[in-house]
């Protein structure tokens, strides 16, 4: 029997020492990159996620609002007697406290200036959002003129009152 001789080759690598650098500058840059994004969409989070649609809900809500005065003015308008006698005839009506969170304002306002009789609801808040809505053509009429200034707090009331 022959004997069994094994030879073994040993290699031995130089220590690279560049590669543990590259990768330390790779994750940093990535890191950064990604970092940067997160710091991006923090900043838009707030302006889309927030604002817009809070201000998108602001302009239909103060529509709905302005919609609804300018129909009890009308509907106390409507029950008016056309005879001139002493007359005295209130509603009270509630609108909401708040918008989106925010305080607003109910004005009756002149009209355009090409018909200054043709009476506007404007509602404004603090915000840039503001809503004009017109007194459907009644904002002055032989029984008088519809004016006046509210806030949204508490029962609101709407009076005609001859003479």
């Amino acid at each position: 029997m022959m004997p069994i001789t094994l030879s073994f080759t040993f290699t031995i690598k130089a220590i690279d020492s560049e590669s543990g650098v590259s990768q330390m500058i790779e994750y940093i840059l990535i890191s950064s990159i990604l970092l940067l994004f997160l710091v991006v969409t923090i900043l838009m989070v707030n302006n889309t996620f927030i604002e817009e649609p809070s201000n998108f809900l602001t302009s239909y809500a103060y529509m709905d609002i302005g919609n609804g005065v300018s129909t009890r003015i009308v509907d106390l308008y409507a029950i008016i007697p056309y005879s001139r006698v002493n007359t005295h005839i209130g509603t009270k009506f509630d609108v909401p406290d708040d918008v989106a969170g925010k305080d607003y304002m109910i004005e009756i306002v002149e009209g355009p200036p090409n018909r200054p009789t043709d009476r506007r609801i404007v509602i404004f808040g603090g915000g840039p959002i503001k809503s004009t809505i017109s007194l459907a053509g009644i904002g002055e009429t032989t029984f008088g003129v519809a004016e006046g200034k509210t806030t949204a707090s508490g029962l609101n009331y709407i009076e005609y009152t001859y003479p």
